[in-house]
C-alpha cells in the first residue's frame, strides 16, 4: 500500500490554514514518515479538498482520509474520487471511508440505525461504478474501513483492503489481527504526548480524550475491552488515559508504538497532541529515530 510502517495523523491536516498545513506537510516527508492522515468532521475541510492540499504539496509521502464520512457525498462521488487521486498520485492515495458517530450523523438529517449495513450497500454502490470511470488507473485506489467492533472489521476482511481503527489501545489491535487474518492491512492511530510529568501529560491526555467519550462508537469498543463507568468517568481514569494516549520520554512513546506492531499492526499513524502543527512537528522529528524514520525513507 506504499503507507510505510510509521505516519502521522493529525486533525488540523484539515482544520489548519492551507500555507501551515502544506509546510508541515513537506517537514513530516523530508523526515521520513510513511503516510499523512486526517478527519473529516464539523469544522474541517471536505476531505478529498485536504487530500489535494497535502498530495500537492508534497512529493513522496502517502496521503490517506481517516477517514472520509460516507454520510457527506455518495458512493458515486466517493469512487470517482478516490479513482481520480489514485490515477494522478499513483501509489500515494489511500481511501479511508467509516460511518462517523450517530450524533454528528444527525444532525446531516441522516438515520443511523443500521450503520453496518449501510456500509456494506455503500461499498456495492462504489463498486458498482468505480470499474466503469475512464480515469481510473491501472490498479484500484486501496481502501480501508474505519472498523472498531468485530461485525465492522468483518466487512473490512471481507470487502476492503483492511482497517483503519481510531482511539484503541494495543489490545485492540491484537483483536482486530486475529479477525482480519494475515492478509489485510491494519492501520491503527495511536496519540502520543512527549511529556514525562504525569500530571501534565493525562491534563494533555484527556483534553483530547473529551470529545470521544461522548460519543458511543468509542465507549461501546473500549467496554469491549474490558472497561466499565469507572474508567469513563472524570475524563478518564489514569488506566483509560494511559492506554490511549501514549505519553513519556522519547523511548517510552516507541515502546507503544512497537507494542502497536508487535501486536499486529501493518503500520501506526502517529498524532502528536501539541496544539499546533509546529509543535506536532517538533514531537515527530524527536521520536523519529527511536522508532526507525530515516529522512528521505
Amino acid at each position: 500500500m506504499g503507507i510505510g510502517r510509521i505516519g502521522v495523523w493529525h486533525p488540523l491536516f484539515g482544520r489548519a490554514h492551507a500555507g501551515p498545513v502544506r509546510q508541515a506537510a513537506a517537514e513530516i516527508e523530508k523526515l521520513g514518515y510513511g503516510a499523512l492522515w486526517f478527519g473529516e468532521a464539523p469544522g474541517t475541510r471536505e476531505a478529498f479538498t485536504t487530500a489535494g492540499i497535502l498530495l500537492a504539496a508534497t512529493e513522496r509521502v502517502a496521503v490517506g482520509t481517516g477517514i472520509a464520512n460516507i454520510w457527506v457525498r455518495d458512493a458515486t462521488a466517493m469512487a470517482a474520487g478516490a479513482e481520480a487521486y489514485g490515477e494522478a498520485y499513483p501509489g500515494r492515495f489511500v481511501l479511508g471511508v467509516g460511518v462517523s458517530h450517530a450524533p454528528l450523523v444527525s444532525r446531516r438529517g441522516h438515520d443511523y440505525a443500521r450503520p453496518l449495513a449501510a456500509m456494506a450497500e455503500y461499498l456495492d454502490a462504489m463498486d458498482a461504478v468505480a470499474g466503469d470511470l475512464p480515469f481510473s488507473g491501472d490498479s484500484r485506489t486501496p481502501r480501508l474501513l474505519a472498523a472498531l467492533r468485530p461485525r465492522m472489521l468483518e466487512l473490512a476482511r471481507d470487502r476492503a483492503d483492511g482497517a483503519h481503527p481510531y482511539f484503541v489501545p494495543p489490545e485492540h489491535t491484537v483483536l482486530a489481527r486475529e479477525i482480519l487474518g494475515d492478509g489485510p492491512t491494519l492501520a491503527p492511530e495511536q496519540a502520543v504526548v512527549l511529556e514525562t510529568d504525569p500530571a501534565r501529560a493525562r491534563e494533555i491526555a484527556r483534553a483530547h480524550m473529551a470529545l470521544y467519550l461522548q460519543l458511543p462508537n468509542y465507549v461501546n469498543n473500549l467496554r469491549h475491552l474490558g472497561y466499565g463507568d469507572e474508567d469513563f468517568a472524570g475524563g478518564g481514569s489514569d488506566r483509560l488515559v494511559d492506554a490511549i494516549v501514549a505519553w513519556g520520554d522519547v523511548e517510552t512513546v516507541a515502546g507503544r508504538v512497537r507494542a502497536h506492531l508487535d501486536a499486529g499492526a501493518d503500520h501506526v499513524a502517529l498524532q502528536p497532541l501539541p496544539a499546533d502543527l509546529s509543535g506536532a512537528v517538533d514531537q515527530l522529528t524527536e521520536l523519529a529515530p527511536a522508532l526507525g524514520v530515516l529522512p528521505g525513507e
